[in-house]
């Protein structure tokens, strides 16, 4: 399976050279919107990598100049030694399935899933095949004479995602394609991509804005923001080694409490890292008392809303007993459950400057 190399790939929206240029008149180009800026990546073949940020962050962009449907404004796409930047949508070997689904109304399931291979002349009798093999794979059979009017929504979801298969594809893109479902359903169908990605074998692209989905998806994750790759690894490194304060705060559940220590530094600590009621022996931990503004329930653990000295951070603890709104709060952090960062937001790993920055926040906030 070959690997997906990304080469400092830049989209800009809105430069645009004037037609005619007056003599002596500015001939400097206007910035545009910088969707993508200057991205490098590469992609393992076989592997389920998960674009996630927020809303604009370039994630989609990325995503569709991969696909062929965006115009890169400079840089270089390869699939193993072949260069796709410059080729069109359909000779790129790639198979893409949107957020709407895009079926038609008009058509059943098995020609929904036809369609595209009677486009590319496909054989009659392998048409048929493919279609066979796509509607078992999302187990559809049953529903092949149907119309879109007549499924649900994750019956829609896997008519698209049949319609994917059937192109026997070296690489799927998936853009947001579970957003339009509800939470339920969404859960189950997260599921059936794992496992149908276990099955086909093939490189899955996919882009979300919801971190869960990236986290219990993902081999590999890629986090974006203003058009820029902040961090790229697997789930557990993204949640345990955030490499500045955007991916600390984006990556949990909820994310990473961030904590002034001074003007240089500050630590960071996730809400269920803390220990409950009680400090640490020899003085090792931080403890600081606290009082809880509001709670949410999650079942078989409260996450809690805490005040302390004007700062205000998240805690998770597991436990069946409710604490009271407005009541103390005693909890501990450990050396090492903090993160360091610096005052451009980038973390720091020199060991003398986190022991002087957990020295100075335990010196102001520490109850012991």
């Amino acid at each position: 399976m070959s690997d997906i190399e990304i080469k400092n790939i830049v989209k800009i929206y809105g430069a645009v050279k004037p037609k005619r240029i007056k003599k002596g008149a500015d001939t400097t180009v206007p910035e545009g919107k910088r969707a993508v800026n200057d991205v490098s990546i590469k992609i393992p073949g076989g592997s389920f990598t998960v674009l996630v940020g927020p809303s604009g962050c370039g994630k989609t962009t990325l995503l569709r100049m991969i696909a062929g449907l965006e115009e890169i404004t400079s840089g270089q796409i390869k699939i193993g030694e072949v260069d796709i930047t410059n080729l069109e949508p359909g000779d790129r070997g790639l198979a893409m399935v949107f957020q709407n689904y895009a079926l038609y109304p008009h058509m059943t399931v098995r020609e929904n899933i036809e369609f595209g291979l009677v486009n590319a002349r496909i054989p009659k009798f392998e048409i048929r095949g493919r279609t066979d093999q796509a509607l078992k794979v999302v187990g559809l059979t049953e529903f092949e004479r149907r119309r879109p009017s007549n499924l649900s929504g994750g019956q829609r979801q896997r008519v698209a995602l049949a319609r994917a298969i059937a192109k026997m594809p070296q690489i799927f893109l998936m853009d947001e394609p579970l957003s339009n479902l509800d939470a339920k359903l969404r859960s189950e169908m997260r599921t059936e991509l794992i496992q149908l990605h276990q099955n086909l074998k093939s490189t899955f692209i996919y882009v979300t804005h919801d971190q869960i989905e990236a986290m219990t998806m993902g081999d590999n994750i890629v986090v974006m923001n203003e058009g820029q790759i902040m961090q790229y690894g697997t789930p557990t490194e993204i949640h345990n080694n955030p490499s500045c304060v955007f991916v600390a705060k984006f990556i949990g559940d909820p994310g990473m409490n961030i904590v002034a220590v001074s003007e240089e530094y500050s630590i960071g600590f996730r809400p269920r890292d803390v220990l409950f009621d009680r400090g640490m022996e020899n003085g090792q931990g931080i403890v600081i008392k606290g009082k809880i503004l509001t709670y949410e329930n999650h079942g078989s653990e409260y996450l809690y809303y805490v005040e302390f000295s004007g700062r205000t951070v998240f805690l998770k603890e597991l436990s069946k007993t409710q604490r009271a709104i407005g009541s103390e709060i005693i909890f501990t952090i450990t050396k090492e459950n903090i993160c360091v960062f610096d005052k451009d937001e980038s973390r720091i790993r020199d060991r003398n400057v986190i022991e002087r920055s957990y020295g100075e926040f335990k010196k102001s906030w520490s109850s012991l």
